[in-house]
């Protein structure tokens, strides 16, 4: 649905907002919107916020989006073509789908947005809309759904600023874009685990992601020579064949070392009852 001026705030860049966004960000959200002008503002803006957004126009490319993809939430616009979104997301509830929604529209009346609730959304934002406080709602419905998630993270010296999306190593800033960021903050959520090229394709890049490229490697060792650069004990480590893992080197060799001992145990044989027989 097209609506003029939907939005009243342009969305400012990662740096200006980040006070703004806490430590429920890095995250992949749909964006079902059919009026291009809104929907380019909105994927841009949470961009600029490090989530991962891939955008439907039509109810049905929705669903389809929504059947093939993991999403941590979905913004759905209730007059878009085909199914509306009430439909959709009574189908996706139907379908089992437990992700936040929240639901976009022009109409200010009640039963448009009891209808939406009813249906299975978890909030309603009526246009137009500050772009800060659909962030703000954002937010909570993350929060709501166990999402919440600390403000810093510290891994041996290097330490994440998830408020300010900010890095430092020893005391030193450590500058960094908000694509890097994204995938340091993933690895550091995931400290001491091996996480494969699947994984962080899923969470840290939306649909527009090749997966035959090697932008991750590309990102790796972008985010590996700022982080490591200047400290003789690397925190950036890569398991070949499996993926990579952020801690340091004891840290990752307890783990591999626990993961051996765990996969060399030995099962308990189960106690299979023994038949009497009978004469």
């Amino acid at each position: 649905m097209t609506t003029q001026g939907a939005l009243t705030a342009r969305p400012a860049r990662a740096a200006h907002f980040s006070a703004h966004l806490p430590y429920d960000a890095r995250m992949r959200l749909l964006l079902v919107e059919d009026d291009a002008r809104i929907a380019r503002f909105v994927a841009k803006g949470l961009r600029e916020q490090a989530y991962a957004v891939d955008v439907a126009s039509t109810g049905e490319d929705g669903l389809y989006q929504a059947a093939i993809n993991s999403y941590d939430l979905v913004i759905l616009d209730v007059m878009i073509p085909g199914r509306n979104g009430f439909e959709v997301c009574g189908e996706l509830r139907k379908s089992g789908q437990r992700m936040p929604i929240l639901m976009l529209t022009a109409r200010d009346a009640v039963e448009d947005r009891i209808a939406g609730l009813d249906h299975g959304a978890d909030d309603y934002l009526t246009k137009p809309f500050e772009f800060r406080e659909l962030l703000a709602r954002l937010r909570a419905l993350l929060r709501r759904s166990g999402e919440l998630r600390p403000a810093k993270i510290n891994i041996a010296d290097l330490v994440l600023d998830t408020a300010a999306q900010s890095v430092s190593r020893a005391g030193r800033s450590v500058t960094l874009t908000a694509k890097e960021y994204a995938l340091l903050e993933f690895l550091a959520r995931n400290a001491g685990r091996v996480v494969g090229r699947a994984e962080i394709a899923e969470h840290v890049w939306d649909e527009s992601f090749d997966p035959f490229s090697n932008l991750i490697e590309v990102y790796i060792n972008r985010v590996r020579g700022k982080i490591d650069a200047d400290s003789a004990k690397p925190l950036l480590h890569t398991r070949r064949g499996a993926g990579y893992v952020l801690g340091s080197s004891a840290e990752v060799v307890a783990s591999e070392q626990g993961e051996e001992n765990a996969a060399s145990r030995p099962r308990a044989k189960a106690n299979v009852p023994t038949r009497k027989s009978h004469v």
